[in-house]
């Protein structure tokens, strides 16, 4: 296993087509089903990263900010910026876009935890995150800083 690994190695982009299956009664994209795509695609996105079987550990705090209508196409995007030893974190965003209107839309968007596993099952050591280029540095400190905010948000709500 190479000593570092970089963001851009973790990016993973998917998409999906909103159909009836994963909506709810008013045509729009279940929660369960958009929360099912940002685990795969965070799976993925840590699998790449680490160049093993990843699990997940943890997902922090989700708003749905703007629904993923019937016919949308869903894009969920995610990439590695943070390690532990057996650990990874990565950010994973949700947008709908309506192919039809050219129109696009942030919908979602949470931070997961996976461990990283080998052949046995047990824990294994990552790579350590390289952000060779700027562009990778400022989407790891803005993914940094919002996790930070998120989790501060958090705790302001719950002392209220």
């Amino acid at each position: 296993m190479t000593e570092t690994a970089t963001l851009a190695e973790s990016y993973t982009e998917m998409t999906e087509l909103l159909l009836p299956n994963d909506t709810n009664n008013l045509g729009r994209a279940l929660g369960g089903a958009v929360l099912h795509w940002m685990d795969i695609c965070g799976a993925i996105a840590g699998m790449r990263f680490a160049n093993r079987q990843v699990v997940t550990a943890s997902m922090d705090h989700v708003d749905f900010i703007s629904p993923i209508d019937l016919g949308e196409v869903a894009v969920v995007q995610a990439y590695v910026f943070n390690t532990g030893r057996t650990s990874v974190d990565v950010k994973v965003d949700v947008r709908a876009e309506d192919p039809r209107e050219g129109e696009e839309r942030k919908t979602t968007a949470s931070f997961f935890t996976f461990v990283a596993l080998d052949e046995d099952g047990t824990p294994a050591e990552v790579p350590s995150l390289a952000c060779p280029t700027e562009e990778e540095e400022v989407l790891r400190e803005e993914a940094v800083e919002e996790r930070k905010q998120q989790f501060e948000d958090l705790v302001e709500r719950m002392e209220d």
